[in-house]
C-alpha cells in the first residue's frame, strides 16, 4: 500500500511539474505550485506530517526532479522551488520544520545524482530557496540555510567524494547575503536518529 501511494504521488507530482512547466516556462512557479498542492493533498490524506509526510515529501521530489529532467529545465531553480512548496504544503513550525528542510535536501541530492544531474547546482538552489522561504515562514534565514546545507551536505555523502565535492564548492562562502554554516557530514543524521 505505502509503495502504491508513493508511487501515485510521485507520478501525480511528474505529471503535474511536466504540464505546468510546458505551459508557463516557468520552472520555479510550476514546481512551488506542483509540490506544494500534492504534499497539501498527500499529507491531508494521510491525516499526519510525521513519517507518511516523509515519504510523502521523497515521492513528490522524486516526480519533480524527473518531470524537470524529462523537459530539460533547470534543477538549480527546481530546487529553489521544491524547498519553497514544501514548506508552503507542509506549513511546519520549529524543530519540525528544520528537520523538514534537511530531509527535503537529502532528497533532492540523492534523486538529482540519480538522474545524473549537477548536485552543487542542486544544493545551491535548495539554499536559496530556504532563505528566500524562511521570510514566509517566520524562521532566521541562517537557521534555514544552515539545514538545507547540512541535508544536502548529508546526502552527498551518501553519494559519494565527488558528489560531497560538489555540494561543499557550490555552498562555500555567503549565498543570498547569508553566511552558510556546514557542519560534517552524519552530524545532522545522527541528531534525528536519536530524535526518533
Amino acid at each position: 500500500m505505502k509503495n502504491e501511494t508513493s508511487h501515485g504521488i510521485f507520478e501525480t507530482a511528474k505529471n503535474g511539474v511536466i504540464e505546468t512547466v510546458r505551459g508557463t516556462g516557468d520552472v520555479a512557479k510550476a514546481v512551488i505550485e506542483t509540490v506544494a498542492s500534492t504534499l497539501t493533498t498527500g499529507i491531508r490524506s494521510t491525516g499526519h506530517v510525521g513519517m507518511a509526510g516523509a515519504q510523502t515529501i521523497s515521492g513528490v521530489v522524486g516526480g519533480v526532479i524527473h518531470g524537470v529532467t524529462e523537459v530539460g529545465s533547470d534543477l538549480g531553480a527546481a530546487s529553489k522551488g521544491i524547498i519553497i512548496g514544501t514548506l508552503r504544503g507542509t506549513r511546519q513550525t520549529g524543530t519540525e520544520l528544520l528537520d523538514t528542510i534537511a530531509e527535503t535536501s537529502g532528497s533532492v541530492i540523492r534523486t538529482t545524482a540519480e538522474v545524473g544531474g549537477d548536485v552543487g547546482k542542486a544544493a545551491r538552489g535548495l539554499v536559496e530557496g530556504s532563505i528566500q522561504a524562511s521570510r514566509e515562514i517566520g524562521v532566521s534565514a541562517e537557521k534555514a540555510a544552515s539545514a538545507a546545507a547540512n541535508g544536502a551536505l548529508d546526502a552527498a555523502s551518501e553519494v559519494g567524494t565527488t558528489a560531497i565535492k560538489s555540494v561543499r564548492d557550490a555552498l562555500s562562502g555567503t549565498i543570498s547575503g547569508v553566511k552558510v554554516v556546514l557542519s560534517e557530514p552524519f552530524k545532522a543524521k545522527k541528531t534525528r536518529a536519536a530524535r526518533a
